[in-house]
């Protein structure tokens, strides 16, 4: 992973062309890059990360953020009151039950 002003980066590398090749992860828009070197990787994904900003500003348009941290979140209704009663129990609120769950699911996997 890669980073530049808060956009995140996924490399891969292609074994058969023999290039990197990326693209950002933390917003909803499609941005790639690639190179022929870990230096020109980067260099490609700062040039594209400043395109992508230069191209919505030329559009008047406001570009993807990364994610802000909030999350609307769908469930069924019983494991909603099965976490409700967990955290309470626990004597935390329900976000932060769910944060701490979803955090401690991250280290396992």
């Amino acid at each position: 992973m890669i980073e530049y002003k808060g956009y995140v980066g996924k490399v891969e590398f292609d074994a058969e062309d023999e290039v990197f090749h990326g693209s950002i992860i933390n917003i909803d828009d499609t941005v790639t890059f690639a190179g022929k070197s870990v230096g020109a990787l980067k260099k490609a994904f700062r040039d594209s990360v400043e395109d992508y900003l230069a191209y919505c500003a030329a559009r008047g348009e406001k570009p993807d953020k990364p994610y802000s941290g909030a999350l609307r979140l769908r469930i069924d209704p019983s494991l909603h009151r099965r976490a409700a009663t967990a955290a309470a129990k626990a004597g935390k609120s329900l976000n932060r039950y769910i944060v701490e769950s979803v955090e401690r699911a991250l280290r396992v996997s």
